[in-house]
């Protein structure tokens, strides 16, 4: 049994930081791991994608159209660009967020209207708007973390073990907003 997860995001929004969190989750539930990251143009906020595959054995970084089993998605474009990878009973989290791609800043394209309500009429979507929640929180940047505390309902691990590789993975000054962010997400 493998796991297929992928990460979709824009450039700067912690895509890379999650996949090394549930890389070293799987890690450490003691599964084979592979991870891909496609950086595209990150820095000009240009779509990012991760890929997280684990199991017994992995012999392959990359998921396939359609055999991801979860895509979480920090961006409404990016849910709808990415949406084909998700298995038929596969789960979309979504952050209900609208970040304008340069087509659609330049006046060159028209960004898409009903996006998640869309996507919901077809496959199992989750949504929350996380960065909202990050603010109560008091830092908004932690709003990956609310993405994944849902996300993490849909994988097979502890909470322990979840907060555990969040410890050793986040700067050590942000480990207690992150697992308060977690939390949130967890819990909705």
């Amino acid at each position: 049994m493998t796991k297929n997860i992928m990460i979709v995001g824009v450039g700067g929004q912690g895509t890379l930081l999650t996949s090394r969190i549930l890389g070293g989750l799987a890690i450490a539930g003691g599964y084979d791991v592979k991870l891909s990251e496609v950086h595209g143009m990150a820095q000009r906020g240009g779509s990012v994608v991760t890929f997280v595959r684990y199991g017994d054995k992995v012999a392959e970084p990359i998921v396939e159209e359609g055999q991801a089993d979860v895509i979480i998605a920090f961006e409404r474009l990016e849910a709808l660009r990415y949406v084909h990878y998700l298995k038929k009973d596969g789960a979309l989290i979504a952050n209900d967020w609208r970040i304008d791609p340069m087509p659609v800043v330049i006046g060159a394209a028209k960004y898409p209207e009903g996006i998640l309500e869309e996507l919901a009429k077809e496959y199992r979507v989750y949504t929350v708007d996380a960065t909202e929640e990050a603010k109560k929180l008091g830092n908004s940047r932690v709003f990956n973390m609310i993405v994944l505390g849902i996300a993490a309902q849909h994988m097979d691990f502890s909470k322990e073990l979840w907060y555990e590789v969040i410890e050793k993975t986040v700067p050590p000054k942000t480990i207690e907003i992150n697992k308060k962010a977690f939390e949130v997400g967890y819990q909705l």
